[in-house]
């Protein structure tokens, strides 16, 4: 499976090569416009593989994006139990979350090697 660049003009006058190219063979074929990339063709399940990561991602931002906002309630929490004294700073905390996100998503990429 290798990535191809063909020219606009060559992709429409081979359209149906090209797109066989890309759904039989696993090329990935980027369409050059004045030698430019413009666009690509893929396989449909290459298509199906970009949408699926795409999914994850969004995913994983709207746990982060939950997991801040649960630390931000926890620390007003806390300042509000504590009167006013000042916590630590919250880098250790984000650090945690961090390491956290890191693990799933090397558990992902180890789940998708096995199959």
């Amino acid at each position: 499976m290798g990535t191809t660049t063909v020219s606009m003009t060559q992709a429409k006058n081979e359209l149906a090569d090209v797109v066989n190219r890309a759904a039989y063979g696993g090329e990935r074929i980027i369409l050059l416009w004045r030698g430019k990339p413009k666009a690509a063709i893929i396989s449909f399940e290459d298509l199906q593989l970009l949408e699926g990561l795409q999914e994850e991602k969004e995913g994983h931002r709207a746990r982060m994006e939950d997991w801040l906002a649960e630390a931000r309630a926890l620390r007003q929490e806390i300042l509000k139990r504590r009167e006013g004294v000042p916590l630590p700073n919250s880098v250790e905390m984000l650090r945690e979350l961090r390491e956290q996100r890191d693990e799933q998503i090397l558990g992902l990429r180890r789940c998708r090697g096995s199959y």
